[in-house]
């Protein structure tokens, strides 16, 4: 995690401030060409920040289903049941083509949604409860490069409904 933290991250953060200076000192006509490295880096300081905040360790008890009494009802209404909402949060995250991030959002409208964004594109519709970087960088260290990537929910921290 130290790695992914202070590589990683601290790169989309260093690029973020590059076009940003690159943006505000550029031309109106020149500033659009800057806007992709802008969003894509922002995304990914905004999608890691999140992400940060929902780790703890595994053995922590904010780890633990019984932390999140109103989370865990509400998703037991929507997906049957926690192990039936993993496998459908799973299945989602490993139907990524390429990069992206998982999450699962809280909308006022349609309630808990399991969303998935491309690369580095950041949620802008609900309000994302915890994501899963299913970026290489994120779990490369874990598993060898011939064996395919199950993500863990062991080690999510979530705030309660």
């Amino acid at each position: 995690m130290e790695l992914h933290h202070s590589k990683h991250h601290q790169t989309y953060v260093n690029n973020l401030n590059k076009a940003t200076e690159a943006y505000n000192s550029n031309p109106l006509q020149n500033r659009i060409a800057v806007l992709a490295a802008i969003n894509f880096n922002g995304g990914g300081h905004i999608n890691h920040s999140l992400f940060w905040e929902n780790l703890t360790p595994a053995a922590s008890p904010a780890a633990k289903p019984e932390s999140a009494p109103k989370l865990v009802a509400e998703i037991t209404k929507i997906w049957g049941g926690l192990d039936k909402f993993k496998a459908a949060f799973n299945a989602s995250l490993l139907g990524i083509t390429g990069s992206g991030w998982g999450w699962l959002v809280k909308d006022e409208t349609t309630g808990l949604s399991i969303v998935t964004t491309k690369d580095q594109d950041p949620i802008t519709k609900g309000v994302p409860v915890f994501g899963v970087d299913m970026w290489e960088h994120a779990y490369y260290l874990q598993v060898s490069a011939d064996s395919c990537c199950t993500p863990s929910l062991s080690s999510l921290r979530v705030a309660d409904l």
